[in-house]
């Protein structure tokens, strides 16, 4: 079977979901472009959109509709040239209305798992639920009689276990995109020892016709992404806690000194306690869950999380993409509050910053921020005299860095060591391109 005879009938499982809305918008996308080719207009294309949530699916049409036609904006040229035969298209408003009608009428909403019982590829984007994903995809199995082809996003969970538990042999491999998926670039592709050469064959071409990168992870839970910033989540609010107890201050502001390091003197797109907000404390408390009995040597656990669940505490993101209040309170992007574990309430940063600030000591002169240092041509050089000040300071926000550095690369060089990344380079590709960091945790800036 051929790549586009493959793909004439797919299905995503979870689709209005966060992950799911991305893959189906990617798959809609290819698969779409795939039937204005010239040899394929005899051909049939059906993408399943499968979910338990009827109001969920009527705003993944929406959300489709909205991102489709930006699509059709962007490549213009290239759909004159596909509508070329087309004279009742003249204007581009007409060619971009006809793709985004191609596009819509190859999704099949549907809130019933059958759909996927004709279909040779699956994604699956469901929660991180292992008995849930092999229920779903036994099911599958079960009635389909094509031998299709599973890619689950997870996350977390052992593509192994997935398979033996499922009895997919060898069919189905880890597609983890990045959230989100029609932004980020990059995909942790994991499989295990029986997976069949032509799955791994079709991955990598589905990823470059996406324009993904690909880093491969060995079947660990957690893979490199999770492998490392659970870990690296971990142990910023373990240094929260002992902060607060070295110093005798209110957990808080321990949490704003961490954060504020981890962002501005680590020089990351967000500091680890907004990152955790970002993913969801919830998220991250279950993934963690997930990954914790498979680690024997490593308590993979935080209290600190167990309080914030318990006192209705949980991050994430609205719909429409705005965050949530967790550790950090927010308005718009800014953080404005900062969560008083003891008194349930949070605190006014204006009340506390000026003090943690002296705490921490002013940075350098050769600071850096994150926004101008990413694309910046002389990055390595600049981060480098940043870092190598912050070494010879004697300041808690430096020493704090620099400690929180190390940890950070000890972290990375244990997956590699462990086997869970093959190389350090891909431990600083997932690092880099799925987080967004100025610079690999293996570096040269903190030895």
């Amino acid at each position: 079977m051929t790549y586009e005879e493959r793909i004439q009938n797919v299905s995503v499982i979870g689709a209005a979901g966060k992950m799911g809305s991305g893959i189906l918008l990617l798959t809609a996308l290819e698969m779409t472009d795939l039937s204005l080719l010239p040899e394929n207009k005899e051909k049939t294309f059906v993408l399943n959109a499968i979910d338990v949530s009827p109001e969920g699916l009527s705003g993944l049409m929406k959300y489709l509709r909205e991102q489709v036609r930006k699509t059709a904006e962007k490549k213009i040229v290239w759909l004159r040239k596909m509508y070329a035969t087309r004279d009742d298209l003249v204007e581009n408003y007409d060619i971009i209305n006809e793709y985004i009608f191609d596009a819509l009428n190859i999704v099949r909403p549907v809130s019933t798992i059958s759909a996927a019982y004709a279909s040779n590829i699956i994604f699956e984007a469901v929660s991180e639920n292992r008995a849930l994903k092999v229920k779903l995809l036994s099911d599958i199995d079960n009635h389909n009689s094509n031998n299709p082809w599973y890619f689950t996003n997870t996350s977390s969970v052992p593509i192994g276990l997935i398979e033996d538990e499922a009895n997919l042999k060898g069919r189905v491999i880890g597609f983890h995109f990045y959230n989100p998926p029609a932004v980020q670039r990059l995909v942790e592709l994991i499989k295990t020892d029986n997976t069949l050469v032509e799955v791994v064959e079709f991955s990598h071409l589905y990823a470059k016709k996406l324009r993904k990168i690909i880093v491969p992870s060995n079947d660990f839970a957690g893979f490199i992404g999770n492998g490392h910033f659970m870990r690296d989540a971990l142990h910023g609010m373990n240094e929260a806690q002992a902060l607060a107890t070295e110093k005798n201050i209110p957990l808080y502001k321990a949490i704003y000194i961490i954060n504020k390091v981890t962002q501005d003197y680590l020089v990351r797109p967000m500091g680890i306690f907004q990152l955790i907000d970002y993913v969801g404390i919830d998220v991250v408390q279950f993934i963690l869950g997930v990954m914790n009995p498979f680690f024997k040597d490593e308590d993979l656990h935080s209290e600190l999380l167990d309080k914030m669940m318990l006192q209705g505490t949980k991050g994430g993101q609205m719909s429409s993409g705005a965050q949530k209040d967790g550790f950090l309170k927010y308005k718009g992007a800014r953080v404005t509050s900062v969560w008083d574990i003891h008194k349930q309430e949070y605190v006014d940063i204006d009340k506390f910053q000026e003090e943690c600030n002296e705490m921490m000591g002013n940075m350098p002169d050769s600071a850096v921020d994150w926004k101008s240092i990413i694309r910046n041509k002389n990055k390595d050089t600049l981060l480098s005299g940043f870092f190598n000040d912050l070494k010879s300071s004697e300041n808690l926000g430096a020493k704090t860095a620099i400690s929180y550095g190390k940890k950070s690369m000890e972290i990375a060089n244990k997956l590699v060591a462990d086997q869970v990344a093959q190389e350090v380079d891909h431990v600083n590709t997932v690092m880099l391109t799925g987080f967004f960091h100025a610079y690999g945790p293996v570096n040269n800036f903190f030895e």
